[in-house]
C-alpha cells in the first residue's frame, strides 16, 4: 500500500501519486508488441480488507486507446511467514488497443504479471535483509 513501493513494483510506471486513502494518478510507459504508449489515469483500491485483499480499479488512456480494468487481489496466509497472492481480473480496451488481437494481448498481460511478480519478489528480498 506504500506508494513509492507500488511505483516499483508495478511494471511501466514512471509516476504515481497519491491522491487519497487508497487512490493514486499514474502515468505508466508500456510497449505492447508493435505498439507503445504513454498512459495518464487513476488507480483505486476498493473493499480493501486489510491484510486480506482488495479489488483495484485502474482506468489509463492514451492516444492509442484507453484501458479500463478491475483487478481482484487476494491475501491467502499459507504457513508462518508466508503468504499466497491469487487475483483474477477483466479489461476492457477501446481504440488501438483494442484492435491489436487477442494473442498480442494476451502475450502482454503474461509479461506484464510475471513483471509484476518478479519485482514484488525483489522488493521482498530488500525488506528481508
Amino acid at each position: 500500500m506504500d506508494t513509492d513501493t507500488l511505483s516499483r513494483i508495478v511494471p511501466g510506471i514512471t509516476r504515481l501519486e497519491k491522491t487519497g486513502d487508497h487512490s493514486f494518478k499514474s502515468i505508466l510507459e508500456i510497449k505492447m508488441g508493435p505498439v507503445s504508449g504513454s498512459f495518464t489515469g487513476d488507480l483505486h483500491m476498493e473493499d480493501v480488507k486489510e491484510g486480506k485483499g482488495f479489488t483495484l480499479r485502474v482506468k489509463q488512456h492514451s492516444k492509442i486507446g484507453n484501458a479500463d480494468s478491475s483487478i481482484l487481489i487476494d491475501l491467502v496466509p499459507a504457513g508462518e511467514d508466508k503468504t499466497e497472492i491469487s487475483f483474477d481480473g477483466k479489461v476492457r480496451l477501446t481504440g488501438i488497443l483494442n484492435h491489436m488481437g487477442q494473442r498480442v494481448m494476451g502475450g502482454v498481460s503474461h509479461t506484464l504479471t510475471n513483471q509484476f511478480f518478479s519485482n514484488l519478489e525483489k522488493e521482498l528480498e530488500k525488506a528481508s535483509i
